[in-house]
């Protein structure tokens, strides 16, 4: 018995078809980089460097994953970030959001920590342990804790989302892009962005509840009131 031949899809044989192809092709390149060119557009002038950052009480730091129990080097630059705001006076408070869905994996803790041994105060550190992904974030920062203004810590690949997010989630954003080394991981990061930025502009849109929302909690007010 003979295998099944593989078949080509046949081109449009006429001009009409292969201007009809081509513009469905370009139509669909355009649908592709709206997201992405509404992230660039929305945080076009909100992007700062560390020593331009506006003076504001929150700092919001996204989880970026753990090493045997501490954080990558990628999210340790985000704190290392934070970190400096506090010392210079730029922020308050530290807001660390990250992933603690299961019990043999806490984000938020291991940040919490990392910012304490580089000088921040464990008081003006608040923890979101159900930061599971961006919009989550951003949505629970102004809903269960009640930032309505903050800078955002993440690496350059992702800082354009977060600050686009955020606004979207009513958090007037800025954001600082951390240095990173051009390595895989930075790679598969901005390419995953292209991808993220369709969901990010579905979650803009239709600005779904996060995976859990819960009460409103009072750990930033908290923690502001004892910078005072």
């Amino acid at each position: 018995m003979r295998a099944p031949k593989f078949r080509r899809p046949a081109l449009p044989r006429t001009r009409r078809g292969q201007r009809r192809l081509v513009q469905a092709v370009m139509a669909g390149c355009v649908l592709a980089l709206l997201p992405a060119t509404w992230m660039y557009a929305v945080a076009g002038d909100r992007l700062r460097k560390a020593a331009d950052v506006p003076r504001t009480d929150v700092a919001v730091v996204f989880g970026a994953g753990l090493w045997d129990g501490e954080p990558s080097p990628y999210l340790a630059h985000r704190l290392d970030a934070a970190a400096e705001l506090y010392r210079t006076g730029r922020v308050e408070v530290v807001l660390v959001t990250g992933d603690n869905s299961r019990e043999d994996y806490d984000e938020p803790d291991a940040m919490r920590g990392y910012l304490t041994r580089h000088g921040v105060p464990d008081g003006r550190i608040v923890s979101d342990y159900a930061g599971f992904d961006t919009w989550d974030s951003c949505v629970r920062a102004k809903k269960i804790f009640g930032v309505d203004e903050a800078v955002l810590i993440s690496q350059g690949f992702h800082i354009r989302r977060a600050v686009a997010l955020c606004q979207a989630a009513g958090v007037e954003s800025y954001g600082v892009g951390v240095d990173a080394v051009h390595d895989a991981t930075w790679y598969y990061g901005g390419a995953r962005e292209i991808f993220a930025a369709g969901k990010a502009a579905l979650d803009a849109v239709f600005r779904p509840n996060p995976r859990f929302l819960g009460p409103q909690e009072p750990g930033v007010e908290r923690a502001l009131a004892t910078a005072e």
